[in-house]
């Protein structure tokens, strides 16, 4: 079907060229058609991609569906409710205090009341009586709802009183740098009431060396003009230019900024509101740090209502993370200088002009700053590219054309496609070196089973070419499993050899043993618990670990049932270190569909992961204080300290049938001493990331593996 649109296209236009034979007809003509028959293909071709992966992920999403009606807790509603109509149907039946009209009464009626009450008390008893934290009551002001949701309560103790503006007020006194800023916003016939509280909400900054640059683009609500000028005429930092012709956001955003005085330019839409105090956080986040080139916050969403929902609580700087979204997003602060160097927005890019304009700041300009504060509240309405990721289907086209632009200004070949549901993109590098070799070190003792599923799917699976595979028998004494190590040592379809190793169990010392057996430029650490299932799971590690910028990379880990094991370790977790959206399906999306785009993490997990042999040398190898325990994680935290980044690839995806090998590391009083000494020698060590993760965010829970809320 598509082939035949094409090709009708294509007919067309050659008939016009073909039926253009009179003198009219220049060369000029021919050229301008060839121009629109190439635009038109380009732009038919790019349809047909998105048409692909809408039916790509609608497919998934009917697997979803069939999934979840097949399951045990749908069938289980479907009889409940059978039965139940079955019991109300038989109430009235016969005598009038039958069996089943007592039944009903004592659960659904009188006794269900009776009964919610008891459980009621049990429970909050059992709450007071195992609650260690201090209960703090928090008073319900003006519109604020009395809710015992955690993201309203983390809004009502952010909530300003006249005692903490005082106290800001102060601060901003005794600040050495009291930078202008220039608040950006172009505008094009914006709601009026929404239009009004974002300039409320400019006016009613704390920190009051600011100035409102507004292009208006050329509205045609006469409304827009009249409420323009009274807000001038009310306050004179409010600079607004009125464009003759309507040029769209890029356009309208570099005459806005031609208004700008300010050493900083704050971005900022028509219908959104800033907090507050967000310019004081950006002028102390300034001092404290002495400058900065570029400053985000977190954000939120916000309805017509002005009801709060979505947060986004975001890491600090993690350059990568950009390669698979914009996660700056709102609300973000530039050096002027830097933005009118850099040539301001680009025409072309229009729905995703400030995804190109950061990616192309950050190339030339890196000291950026996070703030761990929702600062920035982005509306939703029925027109807003907040409220629905079709909204506005061109937005995804325009950042897909900046993130290759990116790619070749950096001297990189890369492919980039849109993820499921249109969530993000999908960044693939070429291979430097296809050739490279990787030896793959896998420790294990004994679980022949389990290892020979692991080999097997690394023979029958993967398409990389050039690898070895090093097993480290650790003290195996099962004839299973020395017939297996006999099989592969026999067989020439994959590089194999087997080391022995005597000693006691120290994962450290075998992965430290397996280097010194390794011939390959990579080392790939893997678990013999794990099985392959991605083809291409070594050149999607490859890919990024041959990057000299990047040190450990490693892969999205699977229980049997499809749901995430590991997708990237954050230090401080659990108390020292724990993985991320455990539990959650393997497509995500988890968090902000974390599960599926490229992350940094401090960490990930020694269960499969690459590193350059160079790099694991220079670090000194894996320590072997940690035999048992954190070893992985230490390891790539003497990376991170060395400045390089780790990342989580989300595309190599491997089931880990986790600690099936040597069963669970407390299950004697001596390996439960072996984990407490090493807990304590870890938090020690690491204490710096131990109480703040800078690829996690300090308003993120560390009791739970979902990014929730403290």
């Amino acid at each position: 079907m598509d082939h035949r649109k094409d090709l009708f296209q294509e007919s067309l236009v050659k008939d016009e060229l073909n039926n253009s034979t009179d003198t009219t007809v220049n060369n000029g003509d021919i050229q301008y058609w060839k121009r629109r028959f190439k635009s038109a293909s380009k732009e038919i071709e790019e349809l047909n991609k998105q048409l692909a992966a809408a039916l790509k992920s609608m497919d998934k999403l009917i697997k979803q569906l069939a999934v979840l009606e097949n399951s045990k807790l749908m069938k289980f509603r479907k009889y409940f409710y059978l039965y139940l109509g079955r019991l109300r149907s038989n109430v009235n039946k016969g005598k009038k205090h039958n069996f089943f009209s007592t039944l009903y009464n004592y659960v659904f009626k009188r006794g269900g009341k009776i009964t919610r009450l008891f459980l009621t008390k049990v429970f909050r008893s059992l709450y007071l009586l195992f609650e260690v934290r201090k209960v703090v009551i928090i008073e319900v002001m003006e519109s604020y709802l009395a809710t015992t949701s955690q993201y309203s309560q983390y809004l009502l103790r952010k909530k300003l009183n006249k005692e903490i503006i005082k106290q800001y007020k102060r601060n901003i006194k005794n600040y050495s740098q009291q930078p202008l800023f220039s608040i950006v916003m172009p505008v094009y016939n914006p709601r009026i009431d929404l239009f009004t509280k974002a300039l409320d909400s400019v006016k009613s900054q704390i920190y009051e060396q600011w100035e409102l640059c507004i292009a208006d683009d050329n509205s045609t609500d006469p409304e827009v003009r009249e409420t323009l000028e009274k807000y001038c005429l009310e306050d004179n930092r409010i600079k607004v230019v009125y464009r003759e012709q309507n040029g769209h956001i890029s356009k309208a955003s570099n005459s806005a900024l031609e208004l700008a005085t300010g050493e900083y330019s704050v971005l900022m839409d028509h219908d959104d509101i800033l907090r507050d105090d967000a310019l004081y956080h950006m002028a102390k986040a300034i001092n404290l740090n002495g400058g900065a080139d570029l400053i985000y916050s977190d954000e939120d969403k916000i309805d017509e209502w002005g009801l709060h929902s979505d947060p986004h609580f975001k890491p600090d700087w993690c350059p990568d993370n950009l390669l698979s979204r914009n996660y700056l997003g709102h609300v973000c602060a530039f050096k002027t200088v830097q933005l009118r160097e850099i040539g301001g927005w680009r025409v072309g890019f229009e729905g995703s002009q400030d995804y190109d304009l950061i990616l192309r700041h950050t190339e030339r300009y890196n000291k950026v700053i996070h703030i761990p504060e929702v600062l920035y509240h982005w509306r939703i309405h029925s027109e807003s590219a907040a409220m629905s990721e079709a909204v506005k289907p061109y937005a995804y086209r325009a950042a897909q054309m900046a993130l290759t632009e990116a790619m070749t200004r950096r001297g990189l070949i890369a492919t980039v496609d849109f993820l499921d549901s249109f969530r993000g993109y999908s960044i693939r590098f070429a291979l430097k070196n296809k050739n490279a070799k990787v030896s793959i070190i896998i420790p294990s003792r004994n679980k022949a089973d389990l290892l020979k599923k692991c080999l097997k799917s690394i023979e029958k699976k993967t398409t990389y070419l050039n690898f070895e595979v090093i097993l480290i028998d650790n003290n195996s004494d099962q004839k299973e499993f020395f017939a297996l190590v006999k099989q592969y040592s026999k067989q020439n379809t994959i590089s194999f050899k087997c080391v022995q190793d005597k000693e006691e169990f120290n994962f450290s010392r075998l992965i430290n043993l397996g280097r010194k057996n390794a011939s390959g430029e990579y080392l790939l650490l893997l678990n013999n618990d794990t099985e392959v299932i991605t083809p291409d799971w070594i050149e999607a590690l490859v890919e990024h670990a041959q990057r000299k910028e990047v040190g450990v990379v490693g892969a999205k880990l699977l229980y049997d049932n499809d749901t995430i094991q590991h997708a990237g370790v954050i230090v401080g977790l659990g108390g020292v270190a724990g993985h991320v959206l455990v539990g959650e399906y393997r497509d995500g999306p988890g968090y902000f569909n974390y599960v599926n785009m490229l992350n940094t993490y401090s960490a990930v997990t020694g269960a499969c992961f690459m590193v350059r042999t160079e790099l694991f040398d220079k670090m000194g190898g894996f320590d072997e204080g940690f035999g048992t325990e954190y070893n992985d994680v230490d390891f790539c935290l003497k990376v991170v300290d060395a400045g390089y980044r780790n990342l989580y690839v989300p595309h190599c995806e491997l089931y880990h049938y986790e600690s099936m090998s040597r069963g669970h590391p407390h299950s004697t009083y001596e390996s439960y001493k072996k984990h407490l000494k090493e807990v304590s020698l870890f938090t020690k060590k690491w204490k710096k990331y131990v109480d703040n993760d800078p690829c996690y965010n300090p308003n993120l829970s560390l009791g739970v593996h979902n990014f929730g809320l403290k």
